[in-house]
């Protein structure tokens, strides 16, 4: 699981976009209404990109590795870390079973759901390798402390209430992730409505559809572009 994880990290980039395609599996439909497949995703994609606003606007962990490995220059335990060890992956666990329950294919979901669990678990596994080699004992306290999947909820509310958010910096850091689910939630949504044929009402909602993916594209442009010329900057 160690080298699956340190070859997934070192070309997640390459590999993950491609599990875009999952959402064209053919397979039963998982409700008979294309809408309702994609309000549930959506609500579940919602839920996961919350999880990853909250980690990233209360304590930030640099997940780039180094040279393609993973890497850590210190032991992060604050924030929703403190509670989780590892809530980055859950939020983007929900965010693909969002997507895939909007494809509207069982197929999708069976394929793609186990396959990014069995990914994120390998790259945990090459992570917590690295991490306990380097920093030992405070690793092995932490993992004895928080669990590694499903989160402490004991004082979450407290962490939240005496942690600061940094806007700027989930601005910064996190543009382009919402952007990316929304459009192939969107495109999958308008691929199945194109099955049954465009009725009035389905014209009205696939051009609504449109104009909210033109509206995450056009934010994702103006925040690309503050982040270019340095107007806004992670703090």
């Amino acid at each position: 699981m160690v080298a699956l994880g340190r070859f997934l990290f070192r070309y997640r980039n390459i590999i993950f976009p491609f599990t875009c395609l999952l959402v064209l599996l053919p397979g039963p439909r998982l409700f008979q209404n294309p809408l309702t497949a994609a309000c549930v995703g959506a609500a579940f994609a919602i839920l996961g990109q919350l999880v990853r606003a909250g980690t990233i606007g209360l304590r930030y962990i640099v997940r780039g590795g180094r040279g393609g490995r993973v890497y850590a220059d210190d032991l992060v335990t604050e924030g929703i870390y403190s509670h989780c060890r590892n809530p980055m992956y859950i939020g983007n666990i929900l965010i693909v079973a969002g997507v895939a329950l909007a494809s509207n294919s069982l197929a999708t979901l069976l394929v793609a759901l186990p396959l990014v669990v069995l990914a994120y678990s390998a790259i945990i596994a090459a992570e917590e390798q690295f991490l306990r080699d380097k920093f030992g004992a405070a690793f092995e306290d932490y993992c004895r402390d928080v669990p590694r999947w499903l989160p402490r909820f004991k004082g979450l509310g407290t962490t939240l209430s005496q942690s600061q958010f940094h806007w700027r910096r989930l601005l910064v850091k996190e543009y382009g992730t919402p952007f990316g689910w929304i459009g192939v939630l969107i495109l999958a949504t308008l691929y199945n409505l194109s099955h049954d044929g465009w009725a009035p009402a389905e014209v009205r909602v696939a051009s609504l559809l449109l104009q909210v993916l033109a509206a995450a594209a056009a934010l994702w442009l103006i925040v690309w572009l503050l982040k270019k010329t340095r107007i806004v900057v992670a703090d």
